[in-house]
């Protein structure tokens, strides 16, 4: 089993990063396929917590199975649990950072504001994620920002294509 800081850090950057790349993604394409505002703020609540609930599940499940595996089918259920907490945590904090420019901005300055910040905090993520793992920040921080950008295209490519203005 992984130890415990490997754990939290592992559930910490891959809420963080997954939840901001859907999220954003997610918000672009309903934000350019015409629909209002609310249903925009509405799409991103619901899916923030949709989603933080399943990635939790996800992690509490394959912590626990890989838990089993290495101590032949004897499971403490502390780490998954606290595994599956802190990524429901980190996915649905990480989730208001696209939402909230929605929140007090029209759409078109919410949209990029949306883009732009979720692109930032992926960057810094790739940064904290190349320290925690000595390997090399900027590349790490780019990689991270580029990965997100290319799920922002994919959102707003398949909003424009299904718009339903």
């Amino acid at each position: 089993m992984p130890k415990t800081r490997e754990l939290y850090i592992r559930n910490i950057i891959f809420g963080i990063s997954d939840s901001l790349v859907s999220t954003v993604g997610l918000l672009a394409g309903i934000d350019v396929s015409g629909t209002s505002k609310h249903i925009i703020i509405l799409t991103g609540v619901t899916y923030a917590f949709v989603e933080a609930f399943s990635m939790a599940v996800g992690s509490f499940l394959s912590e626990e199975s890989v838990e089993e595996d290495t101590i032949n089918g004897e499971v403490h259920i502390s780490g998954p649990f606290m595994a599956g907490n802190i990524m429901f945590i980190s996915f649905i904090i990480a989730s208001f950072i696209p939402i909230i420019p929605y929140l007090f901005f029209g759409l078109t300055t919410a949209l990029f504001l949306s883009i732009g910040i979720s692109i930032i905090a992926l960057f810094i993520v790739g940064v904290m994620s190349a320290s925690q793992k000595k390997v090399h920040i900027l590349k790490s921080g780019l990689r991270m920002a580029l990965l997100g950008g290319m799920a922002i295209i994919m959102g707003v490519v398949v909003g424009k294509f299904l718009n339903i203005s």
